[in-house]
């Protein structure tokens, strides 16, 4: 009597990491302490370098031409490959849009667990990326891969933009207003999938759609200032801009936008340890208005997955979610 073996299932993909996403970042204050060895380097073709924590390197190239340069890698936010795939490269490429550029370059950067996932699905990892790629107009060449016992991919991205046009996280100026173009709460939700399995398509097609419309209306507008909401949260990315620019700002948090179902993932309690930590970080530096709770500013410090352009002025088409001031550094929620 013959018996048919079943090939066993395999893992869900969240589940071979122990953190997911932007989320798995190092928190912010040890990581600006284990880099700071690296600032102050005294290059003259170097526009941006890591001194402020800025999206993405700029290094004059000639004339009015800058090169941009940024890596970005995590693991896995969501349970299919291929949307992994795109989330990651939306992620990757958002900062050379963050600093108001064209990306024209991007290689791989995959590390993969051979004795538990199947090749055929890091395939399906790449082909996502590939695709974000196309839509970005920006060829993906080639790159570099890992045997590793937790999946992880993103890709490094080299881009252009013009001297006189960068968005920079050191460019605010007080009493302008505050411009958010994609809506937060991802990290709840992606947070909630990890657990549940639960898929939320709002959070998949608010990851995986380029910041590229609105870096160029930003340039368009002649605006000077911004940084891509990510892994430290819309308090953490703020305050960085807000002390590199030497101002402060008001938060208005009725007016910052969620992602559908980020208020119930934050009712029922999926709250990531990185948002905890974002939290703690730049608790100092917040004066909560009355009314405003806890819960209120840990959806403010949610780690976010390639998430939004947060910029000085206004965009059409986007939600005014405050303003600056010219009290340095400090972050007044209301």
């Amino acid at each position: 009597m013959s018996e048919i073996l079943e090939q066993a299932p395999l893992p869900r993909l969240t589940t071979t990491a122990s953190g997911g996403g932007c989320a798995c970042k190092i928190p912010p204050g040890e990581l600006e302490e284990a880099v700071s060895q690296l600032a102050g380097q005294d290059y003259a073709n170097v526009i941006v370098g890591i001194d402020d924590g800025d999206d993405a390197a700029a290094v004059h190239l000639d004339g009015d031409t800058a090169i941009l340069s940024t890596a970005d890698f995590f693991t896995p936010v969501v349970d299919s490959a291929y949307d992994w795939g795109r989330i990651a490269a939306a992620n990757a490429i958002s900062d050379i849009y963050a600093m108001g550029g064209r990306p024209i370059v991007a290689i791989n950067l995959m590390g993969w667990p051979r004795g538990v996932l199947p090749a055929e699905m890091m395939s399906e990892v790449l082909a996502g990326g590939l695709a974000i790629g196309r839509e970005a107009g920006c060829p993906v060449i080639g790159g570099h891969t890992v045997d590793d016992p937790e999946p992880k991919y993103g890709m490094a991205v080299t881009g252009t933009a013009k001297v006189d046009e960068l968005l920079r996280n050191d460019a605010a100026e007080a009493g302008l207003p505050l411009t958010l173009t994609k809506p937060i709460g991802l990290g709840l939700l992606n947070n909630r999938h990890k657990a549940t399995g639960e898929v939320f398509q709002a959070a998949i097609d608010t990851m995986t759609t380029l910041n590229k419309a609105a870096a160029e209306q930003s340039v368009a507008a002649g605006l000077k200032a911004a940084t891509d909401v990510t892994g430290f949260g819309l308090l953490g990315h703020l305050y960085k801009m807000l002390r590199a620019s030497n101002v402060g700002a008001v938060l208005d948090k009725a007016a910052v936008p969620l992602v559908e179902g980020a208020a119930e993932a934050l009712r029922d309690g999926f709250i990531s340890g990185g948002t905890r930590r974002n939290l703690d970080w730049v608790a100092p530096h917040i004066e909560s208005g009355s009314g405003i709770t806890g819960e209120d500013l840990l959806v403010l410090a949610d780690a976010q997955t390639s998430g939004g352009l947060l910029v000085v002025g206004e965009l059409p088409g986007h939600p005014v979610i405050g303003y600056t001031t010219g009290r340095a550094g400090v972050v007044e929620v209301r």
